[in-house]
């Protein structure tokens, strides 16, 4: 019984946590004037879902609770005595003047208050943010921005690009009254896209300061752009920029709405309840349609889809709509070059574009892809996005947003601190070694086995990569391999084994027979197999010490050369250590039957992960069906598939007889390491 009250107190806490995390519960019935209840500040009409500060809330045990969403709460002041009063919403804790809102078109038009009390030179001081609002607004319209350097010094070493001086001086901003402040130096005003990132990189580490501030691009387009330095943006500012208010927050917010209640919050963002606009309160699970005639609910329902389905772009947004439970967070250009703090620190590039450090707002590091050339209508990016927003593999890189704008089109990965593969695999250290030791290049190669094998099977909807290579591996903070870039990937159903392309894809040295030439077999994902196994006898080949001890020419094919001479190249690889040399075999001989010319004789890749965790003992060489490169050249050849060791499939025959198709396939085969020079 001394225990007692011990539990009860304890259950009395767990009471209070409970009610803390989820609300308390609203009273059965409200003041309906607190929702219908329109009011007037500075012009601007304030009704649901906004609400005035000190108007549109009541009290109810002890938790104060409003009508409308939490964060668009909209203050009515004066900034002086005889003055108007002005309505302002504070957004990641800055202020923003309302211009108007449009409940129709559910829009709401903010100018940045500082400009608006800046003259025709006003000095912005902050980015923009959204804040903890991000749950409830997004851009909207035709949103465009613009990009302030601050006290820029472009004469500091080393000398600045060449031609950037030049284009910085016509954008220069030049107003009579506008102040540099304490910082000295130049001030310059960019629309979106007049620089390219490297030059924009390059102008920020000049600068003190650089701020990004949203405008309406519509506005923005038919200004006269020219004048923007002398003090247009001044005029561009004052007009605003259009965000629209989301009414989706969650299913039971969704729920309330759609039977034309109006959802409540706490202070903290938890959902109350639905308020009804007979004055009664349904609860937590429950909406306003037990109020409502049956027909009545028909006819509302039928006018909510019709509006949903009209609302939006054609093409783009109705993809994200369809698979709105699939693609990560989109972000906005203007969030990416936050992030990024305007592409001030690039890790690597490559043929696909540039790629830069970032953070996100929570302090995660991020590597941002910019992709370069994007043209289009954005689908195929699109498609990129949801088909790796489909997996979920510690050996997949996470993706974790997006941006679609224009032309402009980003990609947000996690940060992977030890950058590519190629980084490591095949680049000594000062010492002459390899970075990696045999059984870290082990660790890797059954990694990278794993990701491939979720990908064909594991997925939702196999996905067929075609770009396996050192570049498109990342490794983590533990070397732990991820597989990225899906550029180039393949959406299959998962009863499809056989995959439809237009065009050979993927990266010479890598590419599988099949896919330059139809006389070799279908595509399918033994196409990755292949470029699996390219890769890993690249890993455990290091050409450059076979091309040193071999006499003979350097243009010798080595996967040929290291059939004939496995036995003394793996002992010579683990310098006679025996469990070296069984994972150097093991790796040889499943890359081997990896690279099988004929696509029906090569393994799964879950055979290919059984092989590499099983022992040496039962690992058979495969059939020397192995094509050199004086093969491949030969205007007329005969390929002969092998009794298949993984598929119960017969023999079968396919002949190549046109000197195009022997130069394609003599291009697959003999293997060529391309360097790349990016990080994703």
């Amino acid at each position: 019984m001394a225990h007692l009250p011990l539990l009860l107190l304890s259950l009395l806490l767990i009471g209070v946590h409970a009610s803390v995390s989820h609300g308390s519960p609203l009273p059965p019935t409200y003041n309906t004037s607190i929702c219908s209840k329109s009011y007037k500040c500075g012009g601007v009409n304030i009704s649901y879902p906004f609400y005035l500060s000190n108007a549109t809330g009541e009290t109810y045990d002890y938790t104060q609770f409003s009508c409308g969403y939490t964060d668009l709460k909209i203050f009515c002041s004066r900034d002086r005595p005889g003055r108007n009063e002005t309505p302002t919403i504070l957004l990641g804790g800055d202020n923003y003047t309302v211009l108007n809102i449009i409940y129709d078109s559910q829009t709401i038009v903010l100018a940045d208050t500082d400009a608006l009390r800046g003259g025709s030179c006003p000095r912005v001081r902050h980015n923009f943010t959204f804040g903890q609002a991000y749950e409830w607004l997004q851009y909207t319209g035709s949103p465009d921005n613009l990009t302030f350097f601050f006290g820029c010094k472009l004469n500091l070493a080393p000398p600045i690009v060449p031609g950037l001086v030049s284009v910085a001086d016509q954008y220069q901003i030049n107003c009579k009254t506008f102040s540099n402040g304490p910082d000295g130096g130049d001030s310059f005003v960019f629309t979106s896209g007049e620089l390219e990132a490297p030059a924009e990189s390059e102008l920020a580490r000049r600068c003190s300061q650089v701020i990004v501030v949203p405008v309406n691009g519509s506005i923005l387009n038919s200004s006269n752009q020219s004048a923007l330095p002398s003090g247009g943006y001044g005029q561009v500012l004052n007009k605003g920029f259009d965000l629209a208010w989301n009414s989706r927050k969650d299913d039971q917010c969704n729920k309330c709405e759609q039977s034309r209640g109006y959802c409540s919050y706490s202070q903290n963002r938890i959902f109350l309840g639905c308020l009804c606009s007979d004055g009664k309160v349904g609860s937590q699970s429950q909406d306003c349609r037990r109020f409502k005639p049956r027909e009545e609910k028909k006819t509302f329902l039928k006018k909510y889809r019709h509006r949903r389905i009209s609302k939006g772009t054609p093409r783009i947004e109705s993809f994200l709509q369809r698979n709105g439970t699939l693609h990560p967070k989109r972000y906005t250009y203007t969030e990416v070059k936050r992030m990024t703090k305007s592409f001030a620190e690039k890790l690597g590039h490559g043929g696909f574009g540039a790629v830069y450090r970032g953070n996100l707002s929570d302090g995660r590091q991020v590597a941002v892809k910019m992709l370069k050339d994007s043209k289009g209508d954005g689908e195929e990016f699109i498609n990129e996005v949801a088909s790796i927003s489909r997996t979920s593999h510690v050996n997949v890189v996470t993706l974790l947003g997006f941006c679609l704008h224009r032309s402009k089109r980003a990609l947000i990965y996690e940060y992977m601190p030890n950058g590519s593969l190629e980084r490591y695999a095949f680049r000594k250290n000062s010492k002459g070694e390899l970075s990696l030791t045999w059984e870290k290049l082990f660790d890797v190669a059954v990694g990278i086995a794993r990701g491939l094998e979720y990908l064909h099977r594991g997925c939702s909807t196999r996905i067929v990569h075609f770009d396996i290579k050192p570049h498109n591996i990342l490794l983590d903070q533990e070397f732990c391999p991820k597989i990225s870039d899906f550029g180039m990937a393949k959406l299959c159903a998962n009863k499809e084994s056989i995959v439809s392309i237009a065009g050979a894809r993927g990266t010479i040295g890598y590419i599988a027979p099949e896919v330059y030439s139809k006389q070799f077999g279908a595509i399918s994902s033994k196409s990755d197999v292949y470029s699996y196994g390219m890769m890993i006898l690249e890993m455990v080949g290091a050409r450059e010490r076979n091309i040193d001890a071999n006499s003979e020419s350097s243009s010798h094919y080595f996967p040929q050369w290291i059939y004939e001479h496995i036995d003394e190249y793996c002992i010579s690889s683990s310098e006679i250590d025996g469990e070296t040399t069984e994972l150097v075999r093991k790796m040889v001989v499943v890359a081997l039957w990896c690279i099988q010319v004929v696509p029906t004789n090569r393994p799964t890749m879950t055979r290919v992960v059984e092989m590499l965790e099983g022992s040496t003992g039962g690992l058979e060489l495969p059939p020397k069906v192995l094509l050199s490169c004086s093969d491949f050249r030969s205007q007329k050849f005969t390929v002969r598939r092998r009794p298949n060791r993984f598929r119960s499939q017969g023999p079968a025959t396919a002949v190549a007889q046109d000197a195009a198709s022997a130069e394609k396939a003599s291009a697959a085969g003999c293997i060529r390491r391309v360097e790349g020079d990016g990080l994703v």
